[in-house]
């Protein structure tokens, strides 16, 4: 009897959502993406800290003064983590960009240039990397000119319609909404309300971003994120990609059963019909649509923080080595 993860494979391109690339051969992911916070979690076990150790010794022979070796380091270490994930993806992996440059096209767009000379020196092309932005104004704005010069990007920390509405025109490779976290947010916040199965909020604005992008023909990968629950996953079975945590990967290697499809390009263009609106070109409008949306505006500026201050840890760890 085949398992719900071989059952969700053949609907969704199952994606590994880890640091820690040991764990991964076992799950067969198509692709992986990473952030600062397993990063992190990741080289404070002993069996990675050999890759802090070629990152340091990288950035001393680049020069300059300790904050740039340190800048260096801190950038080379999520392209070693890189380099043994696509040893085992056959795909692409996702590479975060510094949180702190945000709100910074130009530098967002210079350390992606950055990011992927790096992995160009030791022999992987900018096809199987990811660069990943926070879904800010100015990280779409970064992006959309990126995906001109073929970097292709992963835009993160999604949560509001608006955000999801500006990548697409941006022509983005792949966004990633959060499920989970806007399921934290909504019992936080409104602990009285129903939020099982398909009342999952986070599920409930993954659906409404798919079936938007495919009324209106666009190409950008919906890769739904941050699930707390094997629930979410199986009520987002069909959608384009779902990144999924070992612990999760490993509860659905473990049931045995098939799962009902619940996304499709059909259902999605027959649901209820979506009326076209921009918001990458209008600045102005897409903080007001934001800060509408209480919800995505909290997540958005609290994930921003929390991936850099996990980021600052991580670099404090690599002066020490310095």
């Amino acid at each position: 009897m085949s398992t719900v993860l071989d059952s969700l494979k053949q609907y969704t391109t199952v994606v590994a959502d880890s640091g820690a690339f040991e764990q991964l051969k076992q799950y067969k992911p198509q692709d992986a993406t990473t952030n600062p916070s397993l990063i992190l979690a990741a080289i404070k076990e002993p069996s990675y800290a050999k890759l802090v150790d070629v990152a340091v010794e990288y950035a001393k022979k680049q020069g300059g003064d300790k904050e740039q070796q340190v800048s260096v380091a801190s950038d080379q270490l999520l392209v070693q983590f890189g380099k043994e994930i696509l040893n085992i993806v056959p795909g692409r992996v996702s590479t975060e960009v510094d949180a702190r440059l945000s709100f910074d096209s130009e530098a967002t767009k210079a350390k992606a240039r950055s990011i992927i000379a790096m992995y160009k020196e030791i022999g992987i092309e900018k096809e199987r990397i990811l660069i990943k932005i926070a879904s800010t104004f100015q990280g779409i704005q970064a992006a959309r000119d990126l995906e001109k010069e073929g970097i292709h990007c992963n835009l993160t920390l999604l949560f509001g319609f608006c955000q999801a509405v500006a990548c697409a025109e941006a022509g983005v490779t792949l966004i990633s909404p959060f499920v989970g976290r806007i399921l934290d947010w909504f019992k936080q916040n409104k602990p009285d309300g129903n939020y099982d199965g398909a009342n999952d909020p986070g599920v409930q604005s993954v659906q409404k971003i798919y079936n938007y992008y495919k009324q209106h023909g666009y190409k950008t990968i919906v890769m739904g994120a941050s699930f707390r629950t094997t629930d979410e996953i199986k009520n987002l079975a069909g959608c384009d990609f779902l990144t999924i945590s070992p612990g999760l990967l490993e509860k659905l290697q473990n049931e045995q059963g098939s799962l009902e499809r619940k996304l499709t390009p059909e259902s999605a263009k027959s649901a209820d019909k979506m009326d076209k609106v921009s918001f990458v070109d209008d600045q102005a409008e897409f903080q007001w649509q934001l800060l509408q949306d209480q919800m995505a505006f909290d997540k958005l500026h609290q994930g921003i923080y929390k991936f850099a201050e996990d980021a600052e840890t991580m670099k404090g760890l690599i002066a020490k080595k310095l």
